[in-house]
């Protein structure tokens, strides 16, 4: 599975996930991905390169041991690494191919926002909502 940045600039490949998909709606992945939750999947080093970009890459330390990746161009957040963890924790809306599974989890629950909600309950779309301009 190839991944990338919204710009194209960085690049990816995961030869396979090694953890389940999991949302997590901790209060840093919601800062760090302007998002109500992250959505992650864990994969061995031996699955996972740089295709290219690595020369863009910024990182920032979120909190002590856990080091978050996104490009330096754009700003998309692509993986991050955690002290101890022999694992990279890839973030799968960078994917640009399915990875074939679906979230098994949810952590952080207690940190939710009490805004989110989706569903059937709210309407969806192809593209736009009608009339937008």
């Amino acid at each position: 599975m190839r991944g990338s940045c919204l710009c194209g600039q960085v690049g990816y490949e995961v030869s396979q996930l090694d953890s389940p998909i999991e949302h997590c709606s901790c209060r840093y992945c919601r800062k760090a991905h302007a998002s109500a939750f992250n959505t992650a999947a864990c994969v061995k080093p031996g699955h996972f390169r740089w295709l290219r970009g690595t020369e863009v890459l910024k990182s920032y330390e979120s909190s002590p041991g856990k080091r978050r990746y996104f490009c330096g161009h754009c700003g998309s957040p692509l993986i991050a690494r955690r002290d101890g963890l022999d694992a990279i924790i890839v973030r799968v809306a960078t994917l640009d191919d399915d990875p074939g599974q679906t979230p098994q989890w949810h952590i952080w629950a207690s940190d939710e926002v009490p805004w989110l909600q989706y569903g059937p309950q709210v309407p969806a779309y192809p593209e736009w909502e009608p009339g937008h301009h």
